[in-house]
């Protein structure tokens, strides 16, 4: 399977089959590399709810932002609490988290919206990132799927936004961004437990009695397709957040000190 994030700089990868097929399309996804912040945030911590120095935070996203061309009065963030509620975003949300975490859109994981000059954002650090885009209607989206999310299908739960919206999910393709793979993510019965059963032999691999290896980002996929989306219009990226330390913060890897990337999507003006 070929990559689906090409590197652009050193501070971000991007989807550039999408950007090709719409070039007012900006999506991607930040490394930790070529920021301002210091030990354990080291260096591109975008996220303001770690204990991180806010300047630091401000000066990273504003890199990102110059070279994304979307200011930061035009991000738009979820406050992201594991949960499936998903939020159409429009132009009076502009600058919502971008500045403070409190400014945040309260319970929200999943952002969709057809509007331009809007950068729909979302924070990683061994979660899923699930980016959407529907070339026929114009609708985009993001959505953070931990694994609380994914066992409650939030995957499945943005392509009924965007459905409602007016996509088809014939037409709707998905990426499966950076995020920690199966050979590092261990977990126990407590979590299988909660994958639906005809799921669980196509995502999960036993160790032991209570030990298994979870594979997230097949398990976004399967949902996906149950949701009517086509096999050949989902990308999964090779990319592991664990593995990769040199370009990604693992809050599993680093015990929780650690920063955040950012997953983005959007239309420039």
């Amino acid at each position: 399977m070929s990559e689906p994030f090409q590197k652009q700089t050193e501070i971000n990868l991007a989807i550039e089959k999408w950007q090709q097929l719409n070039p007012e399309l900006k999506v991607g996804f930040s490394t930790r590399n070529g920021g301002y912040s210091e030990l354990p945030f080291d260096t591109l911590n975008l996220g303001l709810h770690v204990p991180d120095a806010r300047e630091n935070v401000i000066a990273n996203r504003q890199k990102l932002a110059d070279t994304t061309c979307f200011p930061l009065e035009s991000w738009v963030l979820g406050e992201q609490t594991h949960q499936t509620n998903i939020h159409i975003v429009s132009s009076d949300d502009k600058g919502k988290g971008s500045m403070s975490y409190d400014t945040s859109l309260k319970n929200i994981d999943g952002l969709v919206t057809d509007k331009k000059g809007i950068l729909c954002t979302s924070f990683f650090a061994d979660c899923v990132p699930l980016f959407f885009f529907d070339p026929s209607t114009g609708y985009i989206g993001i959505a953070h799927a931990g694994w609380k999310g994914t066992v409650n299908r939030i995957g499945g739960k943005m392509i009924e936004a965007l459905q409602t919206a007016g996509a088809d999910p014939n037409n709707i393709l998905v990426t499966i961004g950076p995020s920690i793979s199966s050979a590092h993510y261990e977990v126990d019965e407590r979590v299988v437990s909660q994958i639906p059963s005809e799921l669980v032999e196509k995502s999960v691999v036993s160790k032991d009695d209570n030990h298994f290896l979870l594979d997230l980002k097949q398990l976004n996929k399967e949902i996906l397709l149950q949701y009517g989306i086509l096999s050949h219009n989902i990308d999964i990226t090779n990319y592991c957040t664990f593995r990769d330390e040199s370009l990604f913060f693992s809050h599993r890897r680093d015990q929780g000190k650690t920063g955040r990337m950012l997953g983005y999507i959007g239309y420039v003006k």
